[in-house]
């Protein structure tokens, strides 16, 4: 092994336990890092931390990319051991990996979808690892579309109402702006999926992580207490009927 090897296996090794001790730190200081803590921990000075990264928002840059990795990943693989005709089946799947992926790591999701950090500005760097869960849930639907199960739904169809069928006031009874929006959308991430059903998809993946970020954040004390894999499991193929998921 050259020198140049050894030298970029040890910042990956040091990199690396930078990022475990500030993923410790999470746990009980919530976002707020401190890379001179680190240092202590590490037992190293304040400038040598600095040279891996280079300020706090780098480093909680770094943990915001591998925490949305880890998810997405947690996502894609429930999902992808579902059989690919089982639309259902995968969106149930991914959910309960999310789901799970979350209550392991409480802090980590605190981080990406708790409060923002005040001062901090996420860059673009972080849009991919964030789109992965979201990028399992439209695969789906545009699968579904695709087969011919998924056709856009009635303007006034209910959550969890069976028939999805026709477009009839769909594109009328919905804003101009928001129309505007949706196909902005599908254009760059769906564009076989119809503005009607985009919407669904949307809302239904807004309400995976409610439910979630509801359980985490302990809002479920004294109303929902030991059914709440049950309760998560039902909320999911509410949204699937919502959908049209059968």
């Amino acid at each position: 092994m050259t020198a140049k090897n050894i030298r970029a296996r040890v910042r990956d090794e040091l990199t690396s336990e930078i990022k475990a001790i500030a993923r410790r730190q999470l746990a009980t200081e919530g976002a707020n890092l401190s890379l001179r803590a680190v240092a202590r921990e590490l037992g190293m000075v304040s400038s040598a931390v600095y040279r891996y990264f280079p300020s706090r928002d780098d480093l909680l840059t770094a943990l915001i990319i591998d925490c949305y990795d880890e998810l997405g990943a947690a996502a894609e693989s429930a999902e992808a051991a579902v059989d690919r005709a089982d639309l259902l089946g995968r969106w149930l799947a991914a959910g309960h990996g999310i789901r799970d992926w979350a209550l392991a790591n409480p802090a980590e999701y605190a981080l990406i979808y708790g409060s923002p950090v005040p001062g901090y500005r996420a860059p673009e760097t972080t849009v991919g690892p964030a789109a992965r869960t979201t990028n399992v849930i439209l695969a789906l639907v545009a699968d579904g579309v695709a087969a011919g199960t998924l056709p856009a739904p009635s303007a006034g169809s209910r959550p969890g109402a069976a028939g999805c069928a026709g477009t009839a006031g769909a594109v009328s009874s919905m804003p101009a702006d928001l129309a505007a929006e949706l196909d902005r959308i599908a254009a760059l991430v769906a564009p076989t999926v119809p503005r009607e059903l985009l919407a669904r998809g949307i809302t239904a993946w807004i309400q995976l992580f409610g439910v979630v970020t509801f359980e985490l954040f302990g809002r479920f004390q004294n109303l929902i207490e030991d059914s709440r894999r049950s309760f998560f499991d039902h909320q999911l193929r509410v949204m699937a009927g919502y959908i049209g998921l059968r």
